[in-house]
């Protein structure tokens, strides 16, 4: 679990720095001030720096640009891509420019972020470095990083894409015409930290088929009936089932409908709440981020909603981020937030474009309530 959070020249936010996170957390703020960028960043936190994340990032912002005829220099356009994640699109080698990701770390020289824990992506030169056994035979090839102290002895190096978390790290040449095909993750996958991230318009994610089968035949099944039942009450089982052989959609079985129907037919609102369950429950331990938390949901719903996600973090030990521009999804957080029953320590966060710079204030669960009774402005 993250307890704070400092980001550093990812994109739009050259140095956020939330001192505290709660186990849910609801982030608002104008168009454009980055709420969908942290929550990228810490699914590259949560994942480890896997360049496959960042290639589906680039891809989903039209940011992956590829060989064309104008341009058949494919570390041209591997550079051109990748800096895209840097703000202004900066280019350098230096270490000011090292995208940072991390808890914040208080020390003699201010808040840094903890390097240990973090995770840090930056442009390199490198070169190959090659051993050989007696018969000519390559033993060991290593990719070693070019700084100033051996860059004018090695005058011959390539581009490459540094990610590393902590101690371990991996260098992406970027002579490829497709680095991004390969993805690869520096720690392995059997991490204990995993997450789910919602976009703004999943409310029918390809993915729901299997996620789904993750958790059939388990109590995690019967979280996600309660959680229907929300806005249909009568609903009694869900199941998916396949239209072809790339494609499988979610019906639902009602009790007060004796046949079975394409959840589809349902309208959005049940399908944003079956997508949002259906990620939370697959992501014990780790992180579950919502773009947009509101969209297709009533308000009527959002308050029930928010009681079943407050709930489930705890059970299954689980912290989230979400975005918001809905007074209603607010309102509905902060009762949840305050109800007697809640024991889970909750954080709104606005971010607020002053004169380019990204800075965010931040509400406690008193806070909040004060400033929703006081009707006082926090989207």
């Amino acid at each position: 679990m993250l307890n704070s959070l400092i980001i550093r020249n990812y994109r739009s936010l050259k140095e956020l720095k939330i001192n505290s996170l709660g186990k849910v957390n609801l982030i608002t703020g104008k168009n454009n001030t980055g709420k969908s960028t942290i929550l990228e960043a810490i699914a590259l936190y949560a994942g480890k720096g896997d360049l496959s994340i960042i290639y589906q990032f680039l891809s989903e912002r039209g940011e992956n640009f590829k060989q064309s005829d104008t341009n058949k220099n494919p570390t041209e356009s591997n550079i051109k891509s990748l800096s895209s994640l840097f703000t202004n699109r900066l280019v350098g080698f230096e270490g000011e420019n090292i995208i940072s990701i991390g808890a914040v770390e208080d020390t003699l020289f201010g808040a840094q972020t903890s390097l240990e824990n973090s995770v840090c992506l930056r442009f390199v030169k490198y070169y190959d470095e090659i051993q050989r056994d007696n018969q000519g035979i390559v033993t060991t090839r290593k990719r070693t990083i070019l700084d100033n102290t051996n860059e004018k002895q090695n005058p011959i190096f390539k581009f490459g894409f540094e990610t590393r978390m902590g101690e371990s790290s991996y260098i992406l040449s970027l002579d490829e015409d497709r680095p991004y095909r390969y993805g690869f993750r520096i720690i392995p996958s059997s991490s204990n930290e995993t997450f789910q991230f919602i976009r703004t318009r999943n409310i029918d994610r390809e993915i729901n088929g299997r996620l789904f089968d993750n958790i059939a035949l388990t109590e995690k099944e019967q979280f996600v009936i309660d959680a229907l039942k929300i806005i249909e009450i009568s609903t009694e089982r869900i199941a998916f089932i396949e239209e072809n052989s790339r494609e499988r959609t979610a019906v639902i079985k009602l009790s007060s409908v004796q046949s079975i129907l394409p959840l589809k037919s349902m309208g959005d609102g049940i399908n944003r709440i079956l997508t949002i369950i259906l990620a939370l429950v697959n992501c014990d331990n780790g992180f579950l981020l919502i773009d947009e938390f509101e969209n297709g949901l009533h308000h009527s719903v959002q308050k029930q909603l928010w009681k079943v996600i407050f709930s489930l973090s705890e059970k299954l030990n689980i912290q989230i981020f979400a975005t918001t521009h809905s007074e209603d999804c607010i309102l509905g957080f902060e009762n949840i937030l305050n109800s007697p029953n809640n024991s889970l320590e909750g954080k709104l966060i606005r971010l607020d474009n002053i004169n380019g710079i990204i800075k965010q204030v931040e509400y406690n669960a008193n806070e909040l309530k004060i400033a929703t009774d006081q009707n006082i402005e926090t989207r």
